[in-house]
């Protein structure tokens, strides 16, 4: 280790020179990397509903309604010229109305009111649309500028583009903030003026090129491209503070400033190295969820901090050597208090702790696992937001409606007509649109409109569009998908599609709870492993993992106690996000506390090991805890405001456990810790 790390002092400049140019490079790829704001494209390709639309895309020019658009104070003929502006519209593949369903020469009175209301109700028409996914963003634009700020649209095409746009600024603004409250905590904990500029040309260097590399991906997740250069930020700023600190110390004992480097580094990879890697197995465990946004941002993650652990070992000592006179020259007192008080007090409370620790893991667990879940796209966004205004008024007026399409094959149209009559007596189905509803089975094609057949026919299947009356998730609609399901099973066994909204959600539903037992025993195996191995004892793996988990329920456990739903996704990501990120923690109070033990016993070893350790836990911790509040409380888009409020309490509940509880687990379990030295070296006791 010391030949390679001596290496790269010597290679210093060259080493400079690459990264520089590397990060510059990345810095134009990450440009190139495109966003993908659409939930249901990260469904299994082997789910019901994603084969169900790689069948339609294929057989039939337009896709899925996936818009809503609400016009208010409109006559009949008034809303039919909307239609038209609407389908004029660029991007727009399809404009369902009224007069799709039925004849509106005649009187509306003579007609079902029921089936009437679904599209035009108070002098309100509700027209659905069918957007191109390439064109949503200036499809939806275009739509706004026709139907101005007074109207309402809805759908997950809005929704897709309206994250699109908003997104972007609000990422950037978080960023500033973060970057800018990393600053203000490196001046208050380090020991020179110019150490938070070198710390943060390392991060920056570090999430430059991970955002380049991930063009390798082709495209990422948006909770990827909000979420993974702040916790880049945020779960590697302590590698690059505890060399830098230990360069620091190295130099008191080497004259030469390359060997101190060179000491530093030996002494630091272990350290450094065992909280890099539970970090990115944390990570890596989201890689084994079906559904695709968890290894995307897993992968993303990960790959971030092992490009953060390369720039320390590699990069950040060639950095740092060269600017380690501009260190010399800006040296100022402390900031921080000593925590000598402060670690007096904890280890006067420790065993108590333990005690409520232990009271409280078991009922956090339990409400941990009992929560009220939203599973897809659909509570994005809150009525603060103009598009929740907009989805609050249309179901005012409408009730909340979807849009479901099912395939059957071509030709038999008795069958179809079987089919068709069952599925009207579902309460919830308001209308179906298809060649035996718009014409009957007794009609001839060729007396169809060519442009209406190109819409109900391909050459291998029938479509049947199909209005229902119900939200887009909950169990309400989930029993309705598998009862819509059932029937066309019935009727056309294992060669029918069902696709919409609420059927994918149905599907993201099925995929992501599934996930839940499996991407959290592979985390929990995985950093444990790391853990084994780095400590070499196996008392200590399980207390680390405990004291994180417990974290992680009593995070968990909020939502339920305060009566909120949380997005399922969330609730998935977190467990493997805050193991990975905060382990650290408790791996770096653990390695302390045995190395103050080789020289003090066991009660003023506690106390002297929170001293040490609290400024630097402080440090990573409510960065972690910053960054995690600031994505909850700006962004707009509510599944990751909850992501950011997860992560952000989380960090406190880790922060809270290791300095308040782990002491005490120290301090009782010391002499099953310190067994294997006992045999070598006599412990003071």
């Amino acid at each position: 280790m010391k030949k390679f790390y001596r290496g790269v002092v010597k290679c210093r400049k060259a080493i400079l020179i690459v990264f520089l140019i590397l990060a510059v490079v990345c810095a134009f790829f990450k440009n190139l990397v495109s966003v993908n704001y659409d939930m249901n494209d990260y469904l299994p390709k082997d789910a019901k509903s994603t084969t169900a639309l790689d069948v339609m895309e294929q057989e039939f020019d337009g896709g899925i309604p996936n818009a809503r658009v609400m016009i208010k104070n409109v006559s009949i003929p008034e809303a039919l010229e909307y239609k038209e502006r609407l389908e004029a519209v660029s991007g727009v593949t399809g404009v369902t109305w009224l007069d799709d369903v039925t004849d509106i020469t005649v009187p509306l009175s003579t007609l079902d009111p029921d089936m009437v209301e679904t599209y035009y109700k108070e002098d309100i028409a509700l027209f659905t649309v069918t957007i191109e996914e390439d064109s949503r963003l200036t499809a939806v634009a275009q739509m706004r500028e026709i139907i101005g700020e007074e109207n309402a649209m809805s759908g997950s095409a809005v929704s897709t583009a309206i994250a699109t746009t908003n997104t972007v600024s609000e990422v950037q603004k978080i960023t500033v903030i973060a970057v800018l409250f990393v600053l203000v905590v490196l001046i208050l904990t380090t020991n020179f003026w110019a150490e938070p500029a070198i710390i943060l040309i390392g991060l920056g260097m570090a999430i430059l090129i991970n955002g380049g590399t991930n063009l390798i991906f082709g495209e990422i997740s948006f909770v990827t491209n909000a979420a993974g250069s702040i916790l880049q930020l945020a779960v590697s700023l302590d590698y690059s503070v505890f060399l830098i600190h230990r360069f620091e110390e190295c130099r008191k004992d080497h004259a030469d400033v390359k060997e101190a480097m060179v000491d530093a580094l030996c002494k630091s990879t272990t350290s450094i190295l065992s909280s890099g890697l539970t970090t990115v197995i944390g990570f890596l465990a989201l890689v084994f969820m079906q559904f695709q946004i968890g290894p995307d941002l897993g992968l993303a993650l990960a790959k971030g901090v092992a490009i953060s652990l390369i720039i320390v070992f590699i990069f950040m000592p060639s950095l740092i050597l060269a600017a380690y006179r501009l260190l010399d020259k800006t040296g100022h007192k402390k900031f921080m208090p000593g925590f000598g008080k402060f670690a007096a007090f904890v280890r006067k409370i420790s065993i108590p702790m333990v005690c409520l620790f232990t009271l409280l893991i078991i009922p956090s667990y339990l409400a941990s696992t009992a929560n009220a879940y939203y599973y897809g796209s659909s509570n994005i966004f809150n009525e603060q937001t103009q598009l929740g205004r907009d989805i609050a008024s249309i179901e005012e007026v409408f009730g909340q409606r979807d849009t479901y399409v099912l395939l059957v094959p071509k030709g038999e149209t008795a069958t179809e007509t079987e089919l068709s009559n069952e599925l009207r007596d579902l309460p919830q189905i308001t209308s179906i649109i298809s060649y035996v509803d718009m014409a009957g089975a007794e009609i001839p094609l060729e007396y169809l409109d060519a442009d209406t057949l190109s819409q109900l026919m391909s050459e291998n299947y029938s479509r049947m569009v199909l209005s229902v009356d119900a939200a887009y998730e909950g169990e309400e609609t989930f029993s309705l998908v598998e009862t819509i399901r059932d029937i066309a099973e019935e009727y056309y066994s294992g060669t029918w599609y069902l696709a919409g909204e609420g059927v994918s959600t149905y599907d993201l539903m099925d995929t992501v709870t599934a996930d839940m037992v499996k991407v959290n025993l592979v985390a929990i195996a995985a950093v444990f492993i790391v853990l084994l191995f780095a400590m070499k004892s196996v008392s200590l793996p399980v207390i680390l993992v405990i004291c994180i988990e417990a974290a992680i329920w009593l995070n968990l456990s909020c939502p339920y106690f305060m009566g909120q739903t949380i997005f399922y996704i969330a609730y998935l990501i977190i467990s493997s996000i805050q193991l990975g990120a905060t382990v650290d923690y408790a791996i770096l109070m653990t390695e302390r506390y045995k190395e103050n033990r080789q020289v003090i016993e066991r009660n003023e070893a506690v106390r002297q090991t929170i001293s040490d350790v609290t400024v630097s836990i402080l440090t990573s911790g409510s960065v972690l805890t910053v960054v995690g509040l600031l994505l909850g409380y700006i962004s707009t888009n509510q599944l990751l405001a909850q992501l950011g409020i997860l992560i952000g309490r989380g960090a406190i509940f880790s922060l809270a456990i290791v300095l308040l509880v782990l002491p005490g687990l120290l301090f009782l379990f010391d002499r099953l810790i310190m067994k294997k030295k006992q045999n070598k070296k006599k412990i003071i006791s």
